[in-house]
C-alpha cells in the first residue's frame, strides 16, 4: 500500500497538536518586519507579530517558500517512501502554489499540488480531511476528489477593522482609505474562486456580525454543518460579537476563537476577523 504524506504551508492556522496528530508537513512562509526576517509561526508567534506590526512604520513584507525549499521536502519524503499531496493557500493571493509546482516538476517523488482557493482554517478543512484519509489508507485519487468537494462547499468571510494595511498593500487607493476611515467603514469580503472579493460595507462591529450571521444562517439551512472556524488578528471583540450573533441566529456554538497567522494579519491589519465554514 502506498504511503501518502500531506504537505501544506503555515497559513493553514493548524495547531501544533493537529500537525503532530495527523502527521502533516508544514512549509513556512516568511515575514520581514523592520529589517528582520522570521519564519511564520516558527520564529514568531501571532501575538508577538501583532505587537511588532503596531509599532512598525512600514507594512511588513511576506514571502512565499522557495521552490528549493519545497524540493528539499519532496525529495526527503520520496526517499521515505511517500507519495505527496501538497495543499496550499489560494494562488490568487500568493505565489506559494507556483513554488510548489516548480518543485514538483523537478523531484522524482510523486507529488500532486493543490490550490485550495482558500486561506487559514478554510485551507485546513482540506488539509485535515486529506490527512485523515491518508491515515485511513485511501488513494491519492480519492483524496483529490474529496478535496474538490470540500472546496465547492466551503465559504470564507473577512471583516477588516482598519483600511490602513489594505491601502499600504495596494488593495485599495489612499483616497478611498481616507474616506473610509473618516466614515468608519468596515469592509466585508469573501474569497470567491480564491480571490479577495468585496461584498459589503458596514459601519460597526454589530452590523458586521449581523451580516455574517444572516448569510451563514441562509447558507446552512437544510445542510449538515461539517466545520466552522473563527480567527482574528487582535480582533477578539469583533470575533466575540460574531460568535454571539451566530449562536443567536442559528443556535450553533461549537467554535473556538483563534489567532490567525502573521502572514494574513499583514494584509488585513489589526482588528480583522476571518469566519469560515464547510457544509454538506
Amino acid at each position: 500500500m502506498t504511503k501518502i504524506k500531506i504537505v501544506t504551508d503555515s497559513t493553514c492556522d493548524l495547531s501544533n497538536e493537529e500537525i503532530e496528530r495527523f502527521n502533516i508537513e508544514i512549509v513556512p512562509l516568511t515575514i520581514n518586519i523592520d529589517g528582520e526576517t522570521y519564519r511564520d509561526r516558527i520564529d514568531i508567534t501571532p501575538s508577538e507579530f501583532m505587537m511588532k506590526m503596531k509599532k512598525s512604520i512600514e507594512l511588513p513584507k511576506t514571502s512565499q517558500p522557495s521552490s528549493g525549499l519545497f524540493l528539499e521536502v519532496y525529495d526527503r519524503l520520496g526517499t521515505e517512501g511517500y507519495d505527496v499531496i501538497s495543499i496550499h493557500l489560494t494562488g490568487k493571493m500568493s505565489g506559494t502554489v507556483n513554488s510548489a509546482e516548480g518543485a514538483a516538476s523537478m523531484t522524482n517523488t510523486n507529488v500532486k499540488v493543490v490550490d485550495s482557493e482558500f486561506i487559514s482554517k478554510a485551507l485546513s478543512f482540506q488539509v485535515l480531511e486529506a490527512a485523515k484519509m491518508a491515515i485511513a489508507g485511501k488513494t491519492v485519487e480519492s483524496i483529490m476528489s474529496r478535496l474538490e468537494e470540500i472546496r465547492k462547499q466551503s465559504r470564507l468571510y473577512i471583516v477588516v477593522d482598519t483600511l490602513e494595511n489594505l491601502s499600504k498593500g495596494g488593495r485599495i487607493g489612499k483616497g478611498a482609505a481616507m474616506v473610509g476611515s473618516l466614515l468608519n467603514i468596515k469592509p466585508i469580503a469573501s474569497l470567491e474562486n480564491g480571490e479577495y472579493t468585496p461584498v459589503a460595507k458596514v459601519r460597526s462591529h454589530a452590523q458586521a456580525a449581523k451580516y455574517i450571521a444572516k448569510h451563514f444562517a441562509e447558507d446552512v439551512k437544510e445542510k449538515v454543518i461539517k466545520e466552522v472556524a473563527l480567527v482574528h488578528a487582535d480582533g477578539h471583540e469583533l470575533a466575540m460579537k460574531i460568535k454571539e450573533a451566530i449562536k443567536e441566529k442559528t443556535g450553533y456554538d461549537q467554535m473556538k476563537l483563534e489567532e490567525t497567522t502573521p502572514v494574513i494579519s499583514t494584509h488585513t491589519g489589526p482588528g480583522a476577523i476571518g469566519f469560515m465554514y464547510f457544509v454538506e
